[in-house]
């Protein structure tokens, strides 16, 4: 997949932008000094059904339905045995959860037919997969497998990007790309985890008070405006 180019960004706004993601990033670590990723697995075939399952739903919730999912399900091949109305049923307390069904055993048949059982360690054979886009992609490659391709950016990680001006755009793919410009790649993995804490503990996506946030010090002009998750942008 060809990540969409990002907004032009002159040489002093690059630096400027470096500058902020730099002292962004010494904050999150501060706040939150081991980052990991939320959701439970021991198999990266077990981080890719979690992560699928995660889009639009909390990892919380997520993190309650699977142990017993995998205890029915323990690997690829039983998955992609699985009757979609016998599995929907498992997972029906999730959101979208029939076309997570859908995606879930379809790619878990590819992975036993195309891969031998084996999941993927490339975003292109990731991304080919039902139900698997470039974030969710990027999080299996990184949490799974050590491997870093790219920066997930899901909700919390788009609207703060947004709100802290680290870029102008509201298409994922392309800021990610503008992200990937500005921080090294030795913190994309971590950025990820460190923003979706900062959003759920800190700075969640209501309208709220955040002139005082540590973040918010760093750009203060960060307190007076505010993306929800869907892209709604609004002023205080």
């Amino acid at each position: 997949m060809v990540i969409p180019r990002s907004v032009a960004m002159d040489g002093p706004l690059l630096l400027r932008r470096r500058a902020r993601a730099k002292k962004i990033i010494h904050a999150l670590k501060k706040l939150f000094p081991t980052a990991r990723v939320a959701l439970d697995f021991s198999t990266p075939w077990e981080l890719a059904v979690a992560v699928i399952l995660s889009a639009q739903t909390t990892d919380k919730k997520v993190n309650e339905i699977t142990p017993l999912l995998f205890k029915k399900y323990p690997t690829v091949a039983a998955m992609a045995r699985a009757r979609q109305k016998e599995f929907e049923k498992r997972i029906k307390t999730i959101g979208l959860y029939r076309a997570k069904a859908k995606n879930i055993l379809a790619t878990a048949q590819i992975i036993v037919e195309k891969y031998n059982g084996a999941v993927p360690r490339t975003m292109e054979e990731l991304t080919s997969l039902p139900g698997i886009g470039r974030k969710t992609a990027n999080i299996i490659l990184s949490n799974a497998f050590g491997i870093t391709e790219g920066i997930a950016v899901d909700t919390h990680v788009r609207r703060l990007a947004l709100k802290l001006g680290l870029t102008d755009s509201t298409n994922p793919e392309i800021i990610e790309r503008d992200l990937m410009a500005i921080v090294p790649k030795k913190e994309w993995s971590n950025l990820n985890h460190r923003l979706v804490l900062y959003g759920r503990t800190i700075c969640p996506a209501r309208k709220h008070d955040c002139r005082h946030h540590p973040l918010t010090e760093i750009y203060p002009p960060a307190a007076h405006i505010w993306f929800s998750p869907s892209g709604g942008r609004g002023k205080r």
